[in-house]
């Protein structure tokens, strides 16, 4: 008899020090590697993997009261750890109901992989994104 799979139904991550903490109820609604510079800058990166969630299906667990929201553009703010600077999360206007969360913090893997480069018209030349990644390159406009 074959072992049955073990189905991923939820994950958690953490800022650096461990101050804000997220648990998040799979599936997620998408994950993708954003090139735009507002994600670049705040993140000291040449890019931000992001998957976004349903905000019902994700917690967010502050102890401390450490998370704070930065109005990073008009209709959008970016959630940050005061305590040790990590970027977790983004929510805008423009994405009504989602939260969308820095890959790189979660505990594990997420439950699907990249589908997409968003924002690659403003990528910078200096960070190698391999071609045959397979991944459709979306502009700013869409």
């Amino acid at each position: 008899m074959a072992a049955a799979e073990t189905v991923m139904t939820h994950a958690r991550g953490a800022c650096l020090c461990g101050a804000v903490r997220f648990e998040v109820d799979w599936p997620s609604k998408w994950v993708a590697h954003c090139h735009c510079t507002l994600c670049r800058r705040a993140h000291g990166a040449a890019y931000v993997t992001w998957f976004g969630m349903e905000t019902a299906q994700a917690r967010i667990v502050d102890d401390d009261a450490q998370l704070h929201w930065l109005a990073s553009s008009p209709g959008a703010e970016r959630g940050f750890c005061s305590r040790c600077g990590s970027t977790l999360f983004f929510r805008s206007e423009r994405w009504p109901g989602e939260l969308h969360i820095a890959l790189a913090n979660l505990d594990g893997e997420a439950d699907r992989a990249p589908m997409a480069h968003v924002y690659w018209d403003t990528h910078v030349p200096w960070a190698d994104v391999d071609p045959a990644d397979g991944l459709p390159r979306k502009s700013a406009s869409g």
